[in-house]
Parts: C-alpha cells; sequence; structure tokens
C-alpha cells in the first residue's frame, strides 16, 4: 500500500509517521507539510522523502490511502476529499465534529467503495491491554466499575474553540477505550471545565460517567490546564479489583527518537514499577505489562483494504464514540443525564 501523511505536526511525527514505517506492507510515499519547519522535519525524519504543497498534490502524485492528521476543524473537508478521489483513508480522532457528520462520512466511503478508519490508537496502549486481559480472565468477577484518568500539565497542545477542546482531544481515546472494553453505552452524565485563555470558551477538562448496557459502570476523567500528571486505571469487580498507574510508554518512547521498527521485541512494555495490581481474596499480586504497538494498526488496515482481515477501528465504531461525545456535551451544557 502506498501511503501519504496529511500534516506533520505533533501527530503526524510521533504517532502515525514511526508506526507507518514499522507496519507490514505500507510504503510512506509522501506527506503534505506546508510550512518551512514541517518540511525540515519530514526531511530530518525520512530523508528524501517528497513532500506536497497540498491533498490534491498528494492524490495527484498517486497513492492507494491516505492519513489525515491535520487540526480538527479542517479533517471532515479533507477526509471527503480523500473519499471522493477514491483512495482508502485513516482519519484522526475526533474524525468529524458531530456523530452525524460522521455518518455522512462513512456512507460515503461505503458509496465510494474505500476504506474508511479511525485511529483509535490507544486501544493498543499496554495499561489498556494489560487490563482487558485483566477482564478477560474472569478473575474480577462481575464487573461493577472501571475508571480511567489521564491528566497532562501540556497547555500549548489544547485546541481551543468549539472544533477543539479536551472532550474531543483525550475524551475520544478515554471514551473509545471505555467502549471496547465494556461495550455499547445507555447513559452519559458528564461535566467540563471552561477557559477563555485561548479566546474562545474551550472545554479544557472533564469527567465523564457512562452506565454500559452489560450494567458496568465507567468513568473517565481528564486535564490539561491544572499542572497535573497522572495516568491511572481502576476496575471494581464483584470477586476484587485492579488498579494500575501506567505511563505513555510508546509516546514517550517515540519522543525520546526510538522507533518501534528497531525494537520490535521490546517496544511497549511499561516498566515493572508501573505493573498494576490485581487484589482477590486470596492476596494481591503484580501483573505483568502487556505489550503496546500502535504498529499493528496500520498492518491490519493494509490487509484490510485488500480485504484480507477485519477493519482496526471501522468508522461505525467512530461514529459510537463522537455519539457519546456529543451527549457528554449536551449532558454538562443542559446538566441533565442523557439516553441513548
Amino acid at each position: 500500500m502506498r501511503l501519504g501523511i496529511v500534516g506533520y505536526g505533533a501527530g503526524g511525527k510521533y504517532f502515525h509517521a514511526p508506526f507507518i514505517e514499522a507496519a507490514e506492507d505500507i510504503e510512506l510515499v509522501g506527506v503534505v507539510a506546508r510550512s518551512q519547519a514541517s518540511k525540515a522535519a519530514v526531511e530530518s525524519d525520512f530523508p528524501g522523502l517528497p513532500t506536497y504543497g497540498s491533498l490534491s498534490e498528494l492524490l495527484a502524485a498517486g497513492v492507494d490511502a491516505v492519513t489525515i492528521t491535520t487540526p480538527p476543524h479542517t479533517r471532515y473537508d479533507l477526509v471527503m476529499e480523500a473519499i471522493r478521489s477514491g483512495v482508502h483513508v485513516v482519519a484522526d480522532k475526533p474524525f468529524a465534529p458531530t456523530a452525524d457528520a460522521a455518518r455522512e462520512l462513512a456512507d460515503a466511503a461505503t458509496e465510494a467503495g474505500v476504506v474508511l478508519n479511525v485511529f483509535h490508537n490507544r486501544r493498543r496502549d499496554a495499561d489498556i491491554l494489560t487490563l482487558a486481559k485483566v477482564l478477560a480472565s474472569g478473575e474480577l468477577g462481575q464487573i461493577w466499575r472501571v475508571h480511567s484518568v489521564m491528566d497532562q500539565d501540556d497547555a500549548d497542545s489544547l485546541e481551543g474553540g468549539v472544533s477543539g477542546g479536551l472532550l474531543r482531544d483525550l475524551g475520544s481515546h478515554l471514551v473509545d477505550q471505555m467502549l471496547w472494553l465494556l461495550g455499547p453505552v445507555s447513559h452519559v452524565h458528564a461535566i467540563l471545565d471552561w477557559t477563555d485563555r485561548f479566546g474562545e470558551r474551550t472545554d479544557c477538562g472533564f469527567f465523564v460517567t457512562m452506565t454500559h448496557a452489560s450494567g458496568a459502570i465507567s468513568t473517565v476523567s481528564a486535564s490539561k490546564l491544572n499542572h497535573a500528571a497522572a495516568r491511572e486505571l481502576r476496575a471494581y469487580g464483584s470477586e476484587g479489583s485492579y488498579i494500575a498507574s501506567g505511563s505513555d510508554v510508546q509516546a514517550d518512547a517515540v519522543k525520546q527518537g526510538r522507533r518501534p521498527a528497531t525494537e520490535p521485541a521490546t517496544w511497549g512494555i511499561d516498566a515493572r514499577e508501573n505493573w498494576g495490581t490485581l487484589s482477590r481474596r486470596g492476596g494481591r499480586e503484580l501483573v505483568p505489562s502487556e505489550q503496546g504497538n500502535y504498529t499493528g494498526f496500520y498492518t491490519e488496515f493494509a490487509r484490510a483494504a485488500r480485504g484480507d482481515g477485519p477493519e482496526p477501528v471501522p468508522a461505525s465504531e467512530g461514529i459510537q464514540t463522537l455519539e457519546v461525545l456529543d451527549a457528554a456535551r449536551r449532558s454538562a451544557l443542559e446538566k441533565v443525564v442523557i439516553a441513548l
């Protein structure tokens, strides 16, 4: 698969390009990068790789697929342009401004006969995969509650305005993780923190409670302006609990200059000090970290595009996440519980 990246900010540089490079059956053939700084970053990371001034130029050069990782307010139009050009698409999250707009993109992809997937890569985080293994083991019994916290001391990365905000940024990941772990959601209640620091009223923190069809309850929360840095997962069931304080191991590794292509056997495994604790009547035990690796998303995407396997995150699952995010925003504004 000949794939091009549209956008080379933090997303393109740290969360897409290294994993495309490591994936099977994909060749990175170009990047849409407009600023001199972005072009220089591409040349530094991938010497000789062509850069283009627009998606149209990249499409004209010839690609089978594109990854759209530009600012949120630009994504819908770019995803639609790529779909109508007949190429497969990986869209960064959130891939549309609302669930209704996401359905328009999904319908267009179906009509065009192309694969549209959403880059919910954090299903492949080490801590979430480890939690998933604990839940699947049955050792916690009936799952009552799962709590997820991801606080980042990173105000500069918060997108401002209606199309931005933390709920649609980190909230996309955390909500998707809970849907993946616990299944569909029936009710949503949310609280949002707001700031005018960026010139437009922007949500800068959230606490969302979801009631799942299974009867389990999950909460997800995050902040970027409170100078807190924490990642914690808690799961409570009829037979015990699991508590883990992990690290963003893959993102940290890439930012240190390491690459999944050069260390596939050890990539994405959290340090022992971040292993979670499983507590049951018989005692407590550390649970070793599973191996996280975002590379698998792109390998599976390439296979799905040629009809050889399931899609890693089909648009339909991205729509479910956006339905919860839409409900959470409405819940916070109207101070009500939203039934889906």
